[in-house]
């Protein structure tokens, strides 16, 4: 388990330093910052992507306070989204040496 929340975080940080460069090139194109809202990044992978993030902003899905949320998160930017998730992660994944040392009884 440890393995696939490890390798689950390390696509999310691939992911992160993507759009996070991506972000950048533009910015340096337009001569301004750009960032690239998560909702946006998610609909360039594809018509199925954008119906997904679309069905999670439905007045239907859930609660207001899910809405919220939601709505949220999908405008940030990407990269730090993505940067969040991939350290969410890495610490679910973290394995804590022992306190004790490696010869403790």
């Amino acid at each position: 388990m440890r393995l696939l929340l490890r390798f689950a975080s390390f696509v999310a940080l691939t992911a992160a330093v993507l759009a996070g460069t991506i972000d950048s090139i533009q910015s340096v194109a337009a001569s301004e910052p750009v960032l690239t809202p998560l909702a946006e990044g998610i609909g360039l992978l594809g018509s199925d992507a954008l119906n997904w993030v679309q069905s999670l902003q439905r007045t239907d899905a859930g609660p207001a306070i899910w809405l919220t949320a939601v709505h949220w998160v999908f405008m940030q930017p990407a990269f730090a989204v993505l940067l969040v998730v991939a350290l969410l992660l890495w610490m679910a994944g973290y394995r804590k040496k022992p306190a004790a040392g490696r010869f403790a009884a």
